[in-house]
């Protein structure tokens, strides 16, 4: 197969899917390395294709009809699972989080949580990684976006987060 049929399989893999997939696992069905898939997306996403990269693997947004908003949160990273929770239990989607870093900028990580077991297999790769999160270069302070099905349903996120304590407060 040449790379330009091997990239449309790989559109069509994730475009199907209910699940992100992992680039081994596209590699694995391709008959490629993880690294000659990791290039194919770049070159999918340079050519228009917005495409997700989650901690889980690849998947396009699939954000159900709901509105986006941002909230403010600041909490030690052993406080993080409880976060999401709070959230995800709440019937919202965590779309991402975002850091202000005073060397790179905006610095943003697609997330797409929406259930118990999506924070716990974030999480589980967190804790079994080398790698910190993005809320640790920042004392705390993060951003995220979330989906809710209306401002009344953001408002009872808000709310549980701020009960919870994990509100920014200036």
């Amino acid at each position: 197969m040449n790379a330009e049929k091997r990239r449309e399989k790989i559109f069509d893999i994730i475009s199907n899917a209910k699940t992100p997939v992992s680039a081994s696992a596209l590699a694995g069905d391709l008959g490629v390395s993880r690294q000659v898939i990791v290039g194919d997306i770049a070159i999918l996403r340079a050519a228009g294709h917005e495409i997700i990269a989650t901690a889980r693997g690849y998947m396009l947004p699939n954000f159900k009809e709901t509105n986006q908003y941002k909230i403010v949160c600041q909490h030690p990273p052993e406080d993080t699972k409880d976060e999401l929770y709070t959230i995800v239990d709440h019937g919202a989607q965590v779309l991402n989080v975002r850091v202000e870093h005073n060397m790179y900028g905006e610095i943003t990580g697609h997330l797409n949580l929406s259930t118990r077991q999506d924070v716990d297999t974030f999480m589980d790769r967190v804790e079994n990684s080398e790698v910190k999160l993005l809320s640790e270069l920042t004392m705390g302070i993060h951003i995220h976006t979330i989906a809710c099905d209306n401002l009344s349903h953001f408002e009872q996120v808000q709310a549980a987060l701020s009960a919870a304590g994990y509100l920014y407060r200036d």
